[in-house]
């Protein structure tokens, strides 16, 4: 396990390994409308019932060809407004719909793109996609500004001299977020929406050398911000009893321009809740190091599956002797080991457009959820 905030490291690092994977996460919040955005591109999707199913079947050595990332590429975007879902598309692909830099940073899948200019310090995201399950056209652009990045390197291998198997990369814990977004009906059955968003965003990377349910036992993170205080926080249980569990908070103080960086946060975990298809999980969070204390409140599920949740969190905090309350921010919790399961997988494959390759579950699914959608605009 390595954390790091190197920005270069941000390159696509053509993973070759079988159940390998990378991704670039952005989200942005417009608080003053109530409007949240999140995309990730990926090369090697993690979550993919695809993926998992080939390398599953694979290692059982029920077929000879080894999974490569590259044919599992794919790209995610969700729109909420209020803490209602707006736009939830997933689609994933092989060769060809996916592009990445190995010397530049950015990367493409079909016509979404995100790239950076190091010139401005700016990162440029291009949105273009049809969603004809939901009768949805989305285009539109966005532009992130980092307001401050942190300078932190951590090894936490508990394998020496091997590859790591997961790496994280804080690359912009908060930047100034801008754009308009265009959200279209494709058969003309809804009046077409301008979107113009105006707030705060978050962007970071992941990759690792082998599938997530081999190595990780479940993570928590989140950030918020909270008028003086920005707070990134990032904790990561393991399979292996050799790795001890990894905490790590950064502060950021807006007025005095402190950072702190604490990696011997003691953390706690309270009021463990779990659904029928959503994994356990702790509802409340403690996690407190020297003279800071914050406590994390999971206080609606924006997004739920087998295997991860994300939140609208509550943030209180103590920092050397001042309180903060009750301030929103994200988080979210994964627990990989519903990627290993027949039934989670397939359940999982009802939101994932598989390109070329048709679903039952997706179909029906969306179905569904676009007359729920259609009922519930009436009801305004």
């Amino acid at each position: 396990m390595n954390i790091t905030t190197d920005s270069t490291q941000e390159v696509w690092h053509r993973l070759e390994e079988p159940g390998s994977y990378e991704w670039w996460y952005f989200d942005a919040e417009d608080q003053t409308c109530g409007l949240s955005i999140v995309l990730i591109w990926f090369a090697g999707f993690a979550f993919s019932p695809y993926y998992m199913r080939h390398y599953a079947e694979w290692r059982s050595r029920l077929r000879s060809d080894s999974p490569h990332p590259g044919e599992y590429a794919g790209f995610s975007f969700q729109l909420y407004e209020n803490g209602r879902e707006i736009v939830n598309f997933i689609k994933e692909g092989s060769d060809g719909l996916f592009d990445g830099d190995s010397q530049a940073i950015g990367a493409r899948f079909e016509q979404n793109s995100f790239l950076y200019d190091p010139s401005k310090d700016e990162y440029h995201l291009t949105i273009d996609f049809t969603f004809p399950a939901r009768d949805k056209r989305v285009r539109g652009s966005l532009l992130f500004r980092p307001s401050h990045r942190y300078d932190y390197c951590r090894n936490n291998d508990c394998f020496p001299g091997r590859e790591h198997r997961h790496q994280w990369l804080l690359s912009v814990p908060k930047a100034n977020v801008e754009g308009q977004l265009d959200v279209d009906s494709l058969r003309g059955g809804e009046a077409s929406r301008r979107i113009t968003l105006q707030g705060q965003g978050y962007h970071d990377h992941n990759f690792g050398t082998m599938p997530m349910h081999e190595y990780i036992d479940r993570w928590y993170w989140g950030r918020v911000y909270a008028g003086r205080f920005d707070l990134v926080y990032y904790v990561i249980f393991f399979h292996s009893s050799a790795c001890k569990p990894l905490a790590v908070m950064m502060l950021n103080d807006n007025e005095s321009g402190r950072q702190l960086v604490m990696e011997r946060v003691r953390f706690s975990e309270d009021q463990f809740s779990r659904g029928l298809y959503t994994p356990a999980h702790g509802r409340i969070l403690t996690m407190e190091e020297g003279a800071v204390r914050v406590e994390v409140t999971h206080a609606e599920a924006l997004d739920a599956g087998p295997f991860y949740i994300r939140f609208n969190s509550l943030y209180t905090m103590n920092v050397d002797g001042r309180r903060v309350e009750d301030a929103r921010g994200i988080s979210e919790f994964l627990n990989p080991a519903a990627l290993q399961s027949r039934f989670m997988r397939f359940f999982t494959g009802c939101r994932i457009w598989r390109d070329g390759t048709p679903s039952f579950m997706y179909t029906s699914y969306n179905f569904f959820r676009h007359q729920f959608d259609w009922l519930n605009r009436k009801k305004l």
